[in-house]
């Protein structure tokens, strides 16, 4: 799993073995005072945040090349202005929409845009997987994705009671 998700923001074997490496380090540290009740989502989350921050670093002089920028293009649309929800109120509703949202989606729906925002496979990756066409794929995250963003303008709409985002 660890390897799964680096090596889909990574696609390099020497960057996802260092950044296993650095998941277990990282989780040993952080093991004594926590203890997760999920662990494998404790250590995706290590592994997600460890890979984003190497491909940060390994691509900052190449801007707009690779999978993940177009990843935060594609999900750009949906999620609100970084600056909306400064307050620690406002981005637990954020999360929680989040949450709740994923939890809405079929098993297929969940299954792709997972596959595609959490791990970072790509259209013909997902596909394969799971044995059906990329316009299946798609057509899932597009519509996932305006789903999306109807529930986020939600949590905006409600916390503004004049509908302003």
């Amino acid at each position: 799993m660890i390897r799964g998700v680096a090596w889909g923001i990574l696609r390099s074997a020497r960057d996802t073995e260092e950044c296993e490496s650095d998941t277990y380090l990282k989780a040993w540290q952080a093991m004594p005072p926590t203890r997760p009740s999920n662990l494998g989502a404790f250590l995706s989350r290590i592994t997600r945040n460890l890979a984003l921050d190497r491909y940060e670093r390994k691509h900052a002089d190449k801007r707009g090349a690779g999978e993940v920028p177009a990843l935060i293009d594609e999900l750009a649309e949906c999620l609100p202005d970084a600056g909306a929800h400064d307050d620690f109120a406002g981005e637990m509703a954020v999360r929680e929409a989040l949450g709740g949202f994923i939890g809405s989606l079929g098993v297929e729906a969940r299954r792709f845009f997972l596959r595609r925002y959490w791990f970072g496979d790509t259209i013909a990756e997902i596909a394969a997987r799971y044995g059906c066409g990329e316009g299946k794929v798609k057509t899932s995250l597009m519509r996932s994705r305006r789903q999306l963003t109807a529930c986020l303008v939600d949590i905006d709409g409600a916390a503004d009671p004049e509908g302003r985002a």
